[in-house]
């Protein structure tokens, strides 16, 4: 009877530390994955990036997509499978249940090497937080690096401009058209031009000098008086009337605000994209 005591708590003790290993580690994986997502956030098929700038670009996208509960992904791809760059990303945002919220808020970065294409999508939340405008600004700023194969700068620029405009979208004020970031100016480009307005009117000062040292001032008014040519007539100006035209000119009025789209899954979606 001992024996067989013996034997179901050791049976029960195996199967215990066995359900708490299971837990630990199903919350181990748990921690690299977004909530209600199968996938991480930095999802690098096309292996654009070292193991260390891997860690580095998973932890800024984490921190900015909890801080925001709005997850913030970037996915590089050989190939579209046959799908065009939108389909693949909307679809790769679906099926991979990426998203915070009832609305499944978020935005997904995708990189083609193949086509060199890339493309933004959004949704939820994020289609009002990036605009139209806000996404062609955003465009101006990686796409050069990119096209130079700098992906981690191009990946980092990125994840920065999300936590910013998404910032700007919380207070009340997303990017778009007249409200934009200001672009930021090195004080050595100010420091050059200023030199080179000091220089320019320095030429301009010399040259001007140079021309009136052959005039030489005169002792009475006459001599500046070029002979026969003053001849004085009376003369009466009268104000009869005025006319005056106006005409309105209209402004093009530039919208704002976000085109959307359907994605085969039946979500809506935003976004742009190009080639680099």
């Amino acid at each position: 009877m001992k024996r067989k005591k013996t034997r179901r708590y050791i049976s029960g003790m195996l199967v215990a530390v066995l359900l708490f290993l299971l837990c630990v580690v199903q919350n181990v994986n748990a921690e690299d994955v977004p909530a209600g997502s199968e996938l991480p956030r930095l999802v690098d098929d096309a292996e654009l990036l070292t193991d260390s700038e891997e860690k580095e670009l998973n932890q800024q996208l984490d921190t900015v997509s909890e801080e925001q509960e709005c997850d913030v992904i970037i996915v590089t791809v050989d190939s579209l499978n046959g799908k065009t760059v939108e389909e693949y990303a909307d679809d790769y945002y679906d099926d991979n249940s990426y998203g915070y919220g009832e609305n499944n808020s978020g935005i997904l970065f995708l990189v083609v090497m193949d086509d060199r294409e890339w493309n933004i999508s959004t949704s939820g939340d994020a289609i009002t937080a990036f605009t139209d405008a806000g996404l062609a600004y955003m465009e101006d700023q990686f796409v050069s690096d990119l096209s130079d194969g700098a992906y981690m700068d191009a990946f980092s620029k990125y994840a920065s401009l999300c936590d910013d405009f998404l910032t700007r979208a919380e207070n009340g004020e997303p990017y778009d058209t007249g409200h934009l970031p200001k672009k930021k100016v090195s004080p050595w480009w100010i420091a050059g031009d200023l030199l080179i307005g000091v220089i320019i009117a320095f030429v301009m000062a010399l040259i001007k000098k140079t021309k009136l040292k052959s005039v030489k001032s005169q002792v009475t008014a006459g001599a500046y008086e070029k002979a026969g040519s003053l001849d004085l007539t009376v003369r009466t100006d009268y104000f009869v009337n005025r006319v005056v035209t106006t005409r309105k000119i209209e402004r093009k009025q530039e919208s704002g605000g976000s085109s959307v789209h359907t994605g085969s899954s039946g979500k809506s979606h935003g976004g742009r994209s190009g080639k680099f």
